[in-house]
């Protein structure tokens, strides 16, 4: 039985070099587009941070109409001074848990409840008003928030845009009207439909007198910006792949003038 010949000077398997070097080469082109989309988002991020920083130093202007709210750019239009008139609803309020850390201005920190009181606007709808913080022991007594002004009021504070929901964020428990994050989506629905429409952002209330609650004056410019360590990773994925590939550039290369001086 005769052997068939193999074709002189093709290396074996010479698809499989060039199918690792076009892998390597779109890795790292790939990993380069990611640290630019990272690099993209923390300049993205910086402006809004710079946007709240400014927006909190303006001077309070009426909360925009409902007509306007399809229009508002949560993001943009947050940390802004506003004022509000209309009425309060404290038998609809809703107390979401936070844990408060003993960094903030107020004098009572630890597991308690912000209490998010519904707004009923005297030009229609209604927006969710942060009144603060209570201690968890103290939680009780605010299920209905009885403390909250009566009759037709015009309140100031600053809107801020709602929490997002992560995967472990649980369920709001609609029994005894408690929720795990301020997000006005998910507080609309312990709300009577006659509330609504409900404003796509909530009012955080400035600070009361010391040790009065709940305790206000909590809001701070709050934006996880993680986008820098984010882009050095892909940055570092992509030297990476490309040492590798280059490394292996150069072998193939003394390999190839090895052969040729055999």
């Amino acid at each position: 039985m005769t052997e068939m010949p193999v074709a002189a000077g093709r290396p074996p398997r010479r698809w499989a070099s060039w199918l690792f070097f076009v892998v390597m080469l779109v890795l790292t082109l790939f990993f380069l587009g990611l640290a630019k989309w990272q690099f993209d988002r923390l300049h993205w991020k910086e402006g809004l941070i710079a946007q709240a920083e400014a927006n909190m130093r303006l001077k309070p202007e009426p909360l925009l109409p409902v007509a306007r709210w399809g229009s508002i750019d949560p993001e943009a239009y947050a940390y802004s001074p506003v004022t509000a008139t209309g009425h309060y609803v404290p038998d609809q309020s809703v107390r979401v848990f936070v844990g408060l850390s003993d960094d903030k201005p107020g004098r009572y920190s630890g597991p308690g409840y912000w209490i998010m009181t519904p707004f009923a606007l005297a030009g229609g709808g209604t927006i969710f008003v942060d009144r603060g913080f209570v201690p968890q022991a103290l939680a009780a007594d605010y299920v209905t928030d009885k403390t909250a002004p009566t009759g037709t009021v015009t309140i100031r504070g600053a809107t801020v845009m709602s929490d997002p929901p992560s995967l472990f964020t649980p369920a709001p428990d609609t029994a005894r009207r408690i929720d795990w994050i301020r997000n006005v989506g998910r507080l609309s629905a312990f709300l009577s439909p006659s509330l609504k429409p409900i404003a796509p952002v909530y009012i955080d209330l400035p600070a009361g007198p010391p040790g009065s609650l709940p305790q206000g004056g909590e809001t701070t410019v709050d934006y996880t910006n993680n986008h820098f360590g984010y882009a050095m990773t892909w940055l570092g994925f992509a030297l990476t792949t490309a040492i590798m590939l280059a490394e292996w550039v150069r072998r193939q290369q003394l390999a190839r003038k090895k052969g040729q001086g055999a």
